[in-house]
């Protein structure tokens, strides 16, 4: 297979069409299935997208992540309510969390919720994320935590406030008892902060299983760690060019 050409990369002022964001959310909805990181139909990825007003893409209700595709996605409004016509429901109850996000994040245009076995056991533990491995140590100070107050659903709706202001300028927040949700200004930046999210927790529990004592190093070190990193409007972008690859090759269904 010859290699494909490098990836160029993104101008940062470049504002993505609702056709480009369709298929980039698709992708990742593909890519959560393939991973074994959705949770049946329920959980969400959503996308703002660009115009007048609020809206917003998500998943029809009732479809499994890997049978999403570009033009299956519905755009709602704040409220999750369908703005254009659909032959499958939407479940506005499951979009509470993320119209928070949304609405009280500037930035956040794009919002991906998991409810992943690694993460909802981290979301367990009184601790919350350690740092017991190099690309763990990328989260210190970027993962808030919000302490559960039951299905987030409209009944809670003074729960949005708390969401958003415990997530505060955090690329990741872990919803006690419940799953993990992270932000990003692309849809490729989310899915960045997830993957990594979603592994950090994984490597912890296999750690703590060990039954050995887990060595934490200093703060200054992690600090060091975490500067080390890159930053900038363009986070996970290359991966996500490589991801989109894979897709195209094995399930180019996603962009249909």
């Amino acid at each position: 297979m010859p290699l494909p050409p490098p990836p160029v990369r993104p101008d940062p002022t470049h504002v993505p069409t609702e056709r480009e964001l369709r298929e980039d959310l698709a992708a990742a909805y593909r890519l959560l299935a393939l991973h074994g990181m959705t949770d049946l139909v329920f959980t969400h990825l959503s996308v703002r997208v660009p115009g007048e007003g609020h809206r917003f893409l998500v998943n029809p209700y009732g479809l499994l992540f890997e049978e999403i595709t570009a033009s299956s996605l519905v755009v709602v409004d704040a409220e999750g309510e369908p703005k254009q016509a659909t032959s499958w429901p939407v479940n506005p109850a499951g979009f509470v969390i993320h119209s928070a996000v949304h609405m009280g994040r500037a930035d956040a245009q794009c919002v991906m919720h998991t409810h992943t076995l690694a993460g909802m056991a981290v979301a367990a533990q009184e601790g919350g994320l350690l740092p017991l491995n190099q690309m763990m140590m990328e989260f210190e100070g970027r993962v808030a935590i919000h302490d559960y107050e039951g299905v987030a659903a409209d009944d809670n709706l003074s729960e949005r406030e708390r969401i958003v202001r415990d997530l505060g300028d955090k690329p990741c927040l872990i919803l006690r008892h419940h799953g993990l949700l992270t932000v990003g200004a692309t849809v490729a930046e989310a899915f960045y902060w997830m993957w990594y999210l979603e592994q950090a927790c994984r490597i912890q529990l296999a750690a703590q299983s060990s039954g050995a004592k887990l060595a934490i190093p200093s703060h200054e070190v992690v600090l060091r760690t975490r500067a080390q990193f890159s930053t900038g409007p363009t986070k996970g972008w290359l991966p996500w060019q490589a991801l989109r690859r894979k897709l195209d090759r094995e399930q180019p269904g996603y962009r249909d």
